[in-house]
């Protein structure tokens, strides 16, 4: 493993790449946010999609996919601040936390929003996300697949032209320039970017009995006969999770330290009980945490130094989410054991290494690590 010179990203993260000096494609995404993009004329290209929007619209001009999070209480006052008439939609997580149903009613009501709430067969995801887990080690894909198809098949079959997505994560957090600079989510972004590991649906049909037809609500449209743009908000708007949260704060929507749940932003990751488990796997695939990326991001803004980043890194620890995997256990009807079993299956040996009887991670960036976490 190498990191970056200047965060603390290890070119094991994908869509991380180092330069010849050893910087890596995030902070370059970040210098491009700075030099490459004309925010103007992105605004000014942002208006044209919300003109076009309006002229094919029939009810809604656009959907804005949600979860109830700080990013989603952005998205939502952007649009309408544009005279969007919004309709938030959501894929109900099975393990939505208090904070995260009270947001969403605040956002609905504060915001006044229309939005749908969809909620999928709790066996069938159950299911899904046990194969998901077994074969591939991600907990999140079939959560992924729901968040990314259901706001299009609902564009497609109600007519609505746009779709208002939040960041570009390979601005944000690294990606090659074309995908930094690209503004639309579309087939090919879902497959390498949507943490599918490119695979659709129709490939988990028969795995743990899964029907066609149970996961209908996995499945993207195929040839749609209506055309719907799928953009993202940070791609025409300088994106800053700090300043998105302070906007969202100013229009109700609500977080405390005690919602933190992995990494360092106690504002993030809060809505759902098993978004740690989808970051706490990073650790055996490439060798990070979660709080990896947050710092990283705080140093690019001018909050951190590296030398802070790397000490936070290590009073911090692994934060192992043991009351999240005890639920996502009890959901699965299975053991702990079952599950660390299975993440240490996808152990990444190219970069794990066995020393007296334990697994460390050779020159990694924090000293005085306790590899018995």
């Amino acid at each position: 493993m190498e990191y970056c010179v200047e965060c603390i990203l290890p070119d094991t993260r994908p869509g991380i790449e180092l330069d010849e000096n050893g910087v890596c494609t995030a902070c370059h995404g970040h210098r491009d946010k700075e030099s490459k993009i004309d925010w103007q004329d992105r605004a000014k290209s942002f208006e044209g999609l919300v003109a076009d929007a309006k002229s094919r619209s029939t009810g809604y001009d656009c959907i804005v996919p949600v979860s109830g999070g700080k990013d989603s209480w952005y998205q939502i006052i952007k649009a309408q601040s544009y005279g969007l008439n919004v309709l938030a939609v959501t894929w109900r997580t099975p393990a939505r936390t208090e904070i995260g149903q009270e947001n969403v009613e605040r956002m609905i009501e504060k915001l006044g929003v229309d939005h749908i709430d969809y909620t999928i067969n709790p066996d069938v995801e159950r299911r899904f996300m046990k194969a998901a887990y077994e074969k591939l080690g991600a907990t999140g894909l079939p959560m992924h697949m729901a968040l990314f198809s259901i706001p299009i098949r609902l564009a497609v079959q109600l007519r609505i032209p746009l779709i208002v997505w939040g960041e570009n994560a390979q601005l944000e957090y690294g990606g090659n320039e074309w995908e930094r600079l690209s503004t639309s989510l579309d087939a090919s972004w879902l497959s390498k970017h949507g943490c599918l590991q490119s695979t659709q649906a129709s490939d988990w049909i028969g795995q743990d009995g899964l029907t066609e037809k149970e996961l209908s609500a996995y499945t993207f449209p195929i040839d749609p006969d209506f055309e719907v743009r799928s953009v993202f908000l940070g791609s025409f708007f300088k994106w800053n999770s700090f300043e998105n949260t302070e906007i969202a704060q100013a229009h109700g929507f609500k977080y405390g330290k005690e919602d933190l749940k992995t990494g360092t932003w106690d504002f993030a990751d809060i809505d759902c009980k098993f978004i740690s488990l989808h970051h706490f796997l990073k650790w055996y695939k490439f060798g990070m945490t979660r709080a990896f990326d947050n710092l990283s991001v705080q140093i690019r803004y001018g909050m951190s130094t590296r030398d802070e980043a790397i000490e936070a890194v290590r009073k911090m620890g692994l934060q192992r989410p043991d009351a999240d995997i005890e639920a996502f256990c009890e959901f699965q009807k299975r053991p702990v054991n079952w599950f660390m079993e299975v993440a240490e299956s996808f152990r990444n040996k190219d970069i794990w290494k066995q020393e007296k009887g334990r697994w460390i991670l050779p020159n990694f960036l924090i000293q005085e690590w306790d590899w018995e976490q």
